[in-house]
């Protein structure tokens, strides 16, 4: 586990500590591949390639828009960022390095330790919820953004919608295998404690050690319990997903949209899959139900409805494609 790539020691009005988060690094690396491998490919299927840049780059805008929202509505912490603000006394530090502590330099990273309660807390911060590098983004919030935004994007400006979507998607998938491997380095979304070969065992005062102590697995001082390594098995998935859209799926297909239909599908049901291992705090209704496994129904449902036949309704054709110079 390593949150944090890079330090860099300092501290910068208003945005805070200068580092480079594992996540981040790991998302912005996903964008960078995504936006190279769309602009390469763009000419063989008659796109322009600063048409496809300037695409890439409002979807970026939009998919970190959309996760942060679904993060703060879905996740639960709507009141931590309010807290962050007021009272930063009530947010617990998840990946504090101790469970008690006498001085805020025990505590880790920019925490505080609050003297009264001897536990470390975030510093106050009224600015956090806008600070998307240090983590707080749900992945359904950002592809849904993006995906609406996209189709919309290139039904305007006549490119194709589904030519567009079928071009993004084998790279969506690669950039989710990338993506999980930062939230492995970040310690979140841990899995179950198991006790089989491959579990892995975070460190004290990771969010899977701060979890277990409070829910009474294990006592103060303790080691975490292994777990799954549940961000692995999304990356393994991931990757997998993404050689089969790129290798199979794109090079047999008859129709525009069948590849972004397939991925829809198959991250639907992998995700849901995986969410069975998953227990990290990530939003669960009727006790066993996540937000996760909610929104891949309608995702699911809508890949099924485009292989069987909505590609060639209508109302989803695309309007012809634009006359030079027109």
């Amino acid at each position: 586990m390593r949150p944090i790539l890079i330090d860099f020691g300092i501290d910068v009005p208003l945005l805070g500590r200068l580092d480079v988060p594992a996540y981040f690094a790991a998302l912005a690396l996903s964008f960078l591949v995504g936006l190279w491998m769309m602009r390469r490919e763009a000419p063989k299927l008659g796109l322009d390639r600063e048409r496809i840049f300037d695409l890439w780059i409002d979807l970026i805008l939009w998919a970190v828009v959309g996760a942060r929202v679904l993060h703060i509505i879905a996740d639960g912490h709507f009141h931590d960022y309010v807290n962050l603000c007021v009272d930063n006394f009530k947010v617990a530090a998840t990946e504090a390095k101790v469970a008690h502590c006498n001085a805020s330099s025990e505590c880790g990273w920019d925490y505080v330790c609050n003297l009264a309660s001897h536990t470390c807390h975030p510093p106050r911060d009224c600015l956090a919820i806008f600070k998307v590098w240090r983590g707080g983004l749900a992945y359904y919030g950002g592809f849904i953004f993006a995906a609406v935004f996209g189709l919309h994007y290139a039904r305007k400006h006549r490119m194709g919608r589904w030519v567009v979507a079928d071009l993004a998607a084998p790279w969506i998938a690669f950039g989710l295998a990338l993506t999980r491997v930062g939230c492995f380095f970040n310690g979140c979304c841990y899995g179950k404690v198991s006790h089989l070969p491959w579990a892995v065992r975070f460190p004290v005062g990771s969010s899977a050690w701060e979890a277990q102590r409070a829910a009474g697995l294990i006592p103060e001082g303790s080691p975490a319990l292994p777990v799954h390594p549940t961000q692995i098995y999304l990356a393994l998935l991931n990757f997998g997903m993404f050689l089969l859209l790129y290798f199979v799926v794109r090079r047999r297909k008859r129709l525009d949209g069948q590849v972004f239909a397939w991925l829809l599908i198959c991250k639907g049901v992998l995700r849901s899959f995986v969410e069975i291992f998953r227990d990290d705090d990530r939003g669960v209704f009727f006790g066993w139900l996540s937000t996760s496994q909610i929104l891949s129904v309608p995702l699911v449902a809508c890949g099924i409805y485009l292989l069987l036949g909505g590609l060639r309704s209508g109302w989803l054709a695309d309007p012809a494609p634009a006359q030079e110079g027109a």
